[in-house]
């Protein structure tokens, strides 16, 4: 079975029978340097302390209402993304830079260089954030397979000082700012309850969430996407991980230019995040060798929607904590 691959610097999309889009993180390359680190608190303007945001979804991908200047409409919650990105075709007329020290490449080996624009402000609902520097990209094949306007994706950063809940059930976004004072200690209202959820400790990395568990044996790095309709691990990791998959098929993924690689799709059984068993979820197993870092530092996969659907799950993105309700 071919598959083709709709590839953008930060996602390979890959439809699959009736337009079930898998969506797969690339990262972001600097070719030299540090990776930069977001300074918290800085450009976030005042407003309301918390919000609800009722959101739609394009198949499993959240859509939500946001306003980049004077442009409003649908932007996917992407944490998969490092930072804002906007889709080229409604923001044409913006100046545009090409980072040379930044590059962006996907599995199949595919280098694009990053062009990027200034929004002077971004709005929805209880965020908003001045001076924003987005990445402008074609997000013409997700409304092409999805069949509605992407005006952007939201990504990481500009969440990073808030706590996020997502209810998949009732299709409902929580936002609490954390104050500067008390931090460290900061909980929302729905986190009183502490014997309902439990507590896995994040990292950020490369402007990414990152959760560490042990499989078999082997400890296994893994992002948290929001932007991931499907599961993914790295098929260079030992056969002991792959005996708790059952693998239902070979597919064929195509990249930009028509370059195939192959991957396996299956179900994955006994991973376990905190001390949650997540049960049975499908994944696709490919070669992630291209999807690293400069400094060789790489992921062993990632969880998207059928991982983070399973229960009401939420993150605190000041103090590096994950939530996932029992």
């Amino acid at each position: 079975m071919s598959i083709i691959i709709h590839f953008s610097p930060y996602k390979i999309f890959v439809p699959i029978l009736l337009l079930l889009a898998i969506n797969i993180p690339v990262c972001a390359e600097k070719k030299s340097g540090p990776i930069p680190v977001v300074k918290l608190f800085q450009t976030f303007t005042a407003g309301s302390d918390s919000c609800i945001i009722p959101f739609s979804r394009a198949g499993n991908l959240i859509l939500i209402r946001a306003k980049a200047d004077t442009t409003e409409g649908n932007f996917i919650l992407d944490t998969g993304a490092p930072g804002l990105v906007l889709n080229i075709t409604y923001f044409r007329n913006y100046p545009v830079t090409t980072d040379t020290q930044e590059e962006q490449s996907g599995i199949t080996g595919t280098v694009l260089a990053v062009k990027k624009t200034e929004v002077g402000k971004l709005v929805f609902d209880c965020v908003s954030s001045n001076a924003i520097t987005a990445d402008l990209v074609n997000l013409g094949h997700i409304e092409n397979v999805r069949g509605v306007k992407i005006f952007g994706l939201i990504g990481l950063s500009v969440l990073r000082q808030f706590e996020m809940i997502i209810d998949y059930e009732n299709s409902l976004l929580y936002l609490y700012r954390i104050p500067k004072k008390n931090a460290s200690s900061f909980k929302s209202s729905l986190l009183k309850d502490a014997s309902a959820y439990n507590t896995v400790p994040i990292e950020i990395w490369n402007n990414k969430i990152v959760t560490r568990t042990t499989m078999a044996g082997k400890k296994l790095r893994l992002i948290i996407d929001t932007g991931a309709e499907s599961n993914m691990l790295d098929s260079r990791l030992p056969n002991k991980i792959f005996e708790n998959v059952e693998i239902l098929r070979r597919i064929k993924l195509t990249g930009a230019g028509d370059k195939k690689v192959e991957a396996l799709y299956g179900n994955l059984n006994n991973l376990t995040i905190g001390n949650q068993n997540t049960g049975s979820l499908p994944v696709i197993i490919t070669n992630l060798e291209k999807t690293c870092l400069a400094d060789n530092s790489c992921i062993d996969g990632i969880l998207g929607f059928d991982f983070l659907s399973l229960h009401k799950i939420g993150f605190n993105f000041v103090n590096n904590k994950m939530f996932i309700w029992k």
